[in-house]
């Protein structure tokens, strides 16, 4: 509580004192950040995606600009979980919330890397990267298909009993349906969206700016596409949600938060600017002030819809 508002909010069994979290890949093993502000001023963080061995990236060019936001195509380079819990998670200072996400190709790898992940008392919860290529199905995403999805998520149920989300793709037809096979096989919470499946061409070169060819956008360009996604999953699930894409200021965010979504992660602005996620937090409770909310938490959910 801060200023007369109550800011603390509940993601998934989460207790966190705000309800801005750092997004995984922005955001690094936390320590990065501890220069420019303390962590305990925002609600935590998801760390960067895991897999159980130390793994490589996509050679460079693999980040470039593009209208409105910016495309990726890195591949998940991490130290892999090992190092994660030896080296880094022991320099996050006490107090601040952890999400580790895990990524892989295979049920089993996710399963293994929850069980991992979850002998650690500093690990809050577990995000699953859904938006990988699944290899013994032609490397379609598991949050492409349902039954593929339903497989991993209720593997990694029986792995942990810490808080899980999901993060789904986008590039879905129905995100609902998705969410509920979610809900269905244990998820504790979902997180959206990821990163929209994109390239972006070269005139001069005829060449794709990307190595990779085809990357993830991020960024502005994606936030109505994303606010779309979280208000359809929120009308679809009794779990909460986790909103991502395109935050930039604090009105970004209480427009996930309006939309349904129970916390929200700041991405592609790290980038931008260091201090995004803390000014973000601190935005929210001026807001909820300015329009007489004495709890954040109230936020969730409060989108007028009938007609004027």
């Amino acid at each position: 509580m801060s200023g007369g508002i109550d800011t603390r909010v509940c993601l998934a069994g989460i207790e966190l004192r705000n309800p801005v979290l750092g997004a995984s890949g922005t955001f690094g093993y936390g320590s990065e950040f501890e220069a420019f502000f303390d962590l305990r001023r925002i609600g935590g963080f998801v760390a960067k995606s895991l897999t159980l061995e130390p793994r490589w990236g996509n050679p460079p060019p693999r980040i470039a600009e593009a209208p409105s936001g910016m495309l990726n195509a890195i591949s998940i380079e991490n130290i892999g979980v090992a190092a994660f819990l030896e080296e880094k998670l022991p320099r996050v200072p006490d107090g601040v919330a952890v999400i580790a996400s895990c990524f892989g190709t295979e049920s089993a790898e996710y399963a293994e890397l929850a069980a991992r992940l979850s002998s650690s008392p500093r690990v809050a919860g577990i995000e699953i990267n859904a938006s990988c290529p699944h290899v013994k199905s032609g490397g379609i995403e598991f949050g492409q298909d349902a039954s593929l999805l339903a497989e991993l998520v209720r593997r990694v149920r029986e792995a942990t009993r810490l808080p899980l989300l999901v993060k789904l793709s986008p590039n879905v037809t129905r995100i609902a349906d998705m969410a509920m096979t979610c809900e269905d096989a244990g998820a504790d919470g979902i997180s959206l969206i990821n990163a929209v499946q994109a390239m972006e061409v070269d005139v001069e070169t005829r060449r794709p700016v990307l190595s990779n060819i085809l990357g993830g956008l991020s960024g502005p360009a994606i936030r109505p596409i994303a606010l779309r996604m979280v208000w359809q999953v929120s009308q679809a699930v009794k779990i909460p949600v986790c909103g991502i894409g395109g935050i930039l200021t604090a009105d970004d965010a209480v427009k996930f938060l309006l939309c349904g979504a129970s916390a929200v992660q700041v991405g592609t602005a790290n980038y931008l600017n260091p201090l995004a996620a803390l000014e973000i937090a601190e935005g929210i409770q001026s807001y909820a002030e300015r329009h007489g909310f004495a709890r954040v938490a109230d936020l969730t959910g409060a989108l007028e819809t009938r007609s004027v």
